[in-house]
């Protein structure tokens, strides 16, 4: 029996496919804006809208606001909280899957990785 859940460690918060895509895509940049987020992502603008707006209250990403010639330009980054959130996600993540494909628990054994 497996004694140690890792995958109860998952950010609930992350676990989401836009939210996660949404971090992934911010970690290796400075800030992206949002038609170039939109793009990366696939998602619609109002589902993106969403989850940007779930990870801005949970501190994961900062928000800025300009206007480049006269035209709005909103710009998302990756602050420290969300970038140990994301690096904790992985590692838990990690954790689970080879806990799994060395069998742990000898059921269900994950083969071929």
């Amino acid at each position: 029996m497996v004694s140690d859940h890792r995958y109860t460690r998952l950010d609930t918060l992350l676990h989401s496919r836009i939210r996660l895509a949404i971090v992934a895509s911010l970690v290796g940049v400075e800030e992206m804006d949002f038609t170039e987020l939109r793009d990366v992502v696939g998602a619609t603008d109002g589902n993106l809208n969403t989850h940007l707006k779930k990870l801005e209250q949970a501190g994961y990403i900062a928000v800025r606001k300009a206007f480049v010639e006269r035209k709005p330009l909103t710009s998302y980054r990756l602050t420290d909280k969300g970038r140990k959130s994301f690096r904790a996600y992985v590692q838990a993540l990690e954790g689970f899957i080879t806990e799994r494909a060395r069998g742990s628990g000898r059921r269900g054994n994950v083969r071929g990785m």
